[in-house]
């Protein structure tokens, strides 16, 4: 099984995705980025427990218990945000889509993307997750920077197939 079975076999429930696509167009790729972008909110929320624990055990009062409900709120309503934002590839666009709220696409044509980029750092490379930097033809794009890509290396070959075309270099 490639990897874009695995995407669309992993993600084929979404319909989020779906609705952002005209009449004609099919979705290449679509996934979430990593969950180590949840890392933060994370550790936030430990590190506001032991504050906590730590503040009730020595001045006794409790109350101060709502600010850790209050951070793991903030942990809650980041995975919600995770799990409803998708990086998207069809045959004539590339698609960011975030936001709980308020819904934010940002999108960009194949046809504009001029480079991709891969970039990973020492966290990246432990982890499993990589930054796509895209270069267009013309002014700054919204889609720029997508980081938190998981599989990396072969999410990067995918994408840039689709967006460069393959050659088929063999004899037949």
């Amino acid at each position: 099984m490639n990897l874009q079975d695995m995407m669309v076999q992993r993600d084929s429930s979404s319909r989020t995705v779906d609705k952002y696509l005209m009449a004609y167009e099919g979705r290449v790729i679509a996934v979430r980025r990593h969950p180590a972008v949840l890392m933060l909110p994370v550790s936030i929320v430990v590190v506001g427990l032991v504050a906590c624990g730590a503040a009730g055990v020595i001045t006794g009062v409790f109350w101060v218990w709502w600010a850790w409900v209050i951070t793991l709120g903030y942990l809650v309503w980041k995975v919600l945000a995770w799990s409803i934002e998708f990086f998207l590839v069809t045959e004539h666009r590339v698609m960011l889509i975030s936001g709980v709220l308020n819904r934010n696409v940002a999108m960009m044509p194949l046809a504009k993307v001029t480079d991709i980029a891969l970039e990973r750092s020492v966290a990246g490379r432990m982890l499993g997750y990589g930054e796509f930097v895209m270069e267009s033809a013309g002014q700054k794009q919204a889609l720029r920077n997508v980081g938190f890509m998981p599989y990396p290396e072969q999410l990067y070959l995918e994408v840039s197939s689709v967006i460069f075309g393959t050659i088929d270099e063999s004899p037949d």
